[in-house]
This record gives C-alpha cells, structure tokens and sequence, in this order.
C-alpha cells in the first residue's frame, strides 16, 4: 500500500493514547473508499472509541506494518513569534504540532535563518 495508505480492515493506533482498533470504513466526501492515499482528505470510522480519547489531532497508523514510536529527539524549524529575550541551549518553548500544544527543550541551536527569504544567516548561533 505504501506510506500514509488507509483502507477499510486496517488495524490503526492513535497516539499518544495508544488506542488500537479496526478501521471499518474510509470515506471521502461522504462517499466510501476501498483505499485512501497519502495526501488524500479522508474520514473514517472505528467502532468503540471514545471521543475524550481520540480528539482532533491524535496521529493513527499502521498497527502491523508501521506501527508509532516515540521519538527521543527530532530536528525542527522553529519560528518564534514573541522573542523572549535570550534564546539559548535549553530554553523549552511550547511548540504546536498538528492540534498538539507540547513544551520542548532546544538541545542545539543549528543555524538562524531568514523567515523571508530562506537564506541561512549563521550556523551554531549564539544568541
């Protein structure tokens, strides 16, 4: 199927709840679906799920063949909309993700960059 596939039978967990049901229907605008693709707009229906548990922006995949794992670290682009002052190592902003509000901790600083152009200003800046 490839990544980011999602068809009717597919075992889905939700993360970070770490529910784990069937997918019994895919749909796209309200018409139903033996497969959506990655990029595809979808809904879909798992039976026996709790809306207090799996919200909007909860991330579902592949129980069997792709299943979620937590990641100890990730690199990221962050653009910050009120400067604090001091932007340093350690400094643990609280990053949005998706519908997700998470504290952070910058472990290093790579490069600043131009958030209009691009281009990139220094590399392991000291702020």
């Amino acid at each position: 199927m490839g990544i980011g596939g999602l068809k009717p039978g597919m075992v889905v967990t939700f993360t970070p709840v770490n529910v784990i049901k069937e997918v019994k229907s895919v749909e796209m605008d309200h018409e139903p679906l033996s497969e959506a693709l990655s990029g595809d707009n979808v809904g879909f229906i798992v039976k026996h799920v709790s809306v207090k548990d799996v919200r909007g922006g909860k991330l579902a995949s592949d129980s069997i063949n792709d299943p979620p794992m937590e990641g100890a670290d990730f690199n990221a682009q962050v653009i910050i909309l009120k400067n604090p002052g001091q932007i340093s190592i350690g400094y643990a902003p609280v990053l949005d993700c998706h519908t997700a509000h998470i504290a952070n901790k910058f472990a290093e600083l790579k490069e600043k960059i131009d958030c209009y152009s691009g281009k990139k200003l220094k590399y392991g800046p000291k702020f």
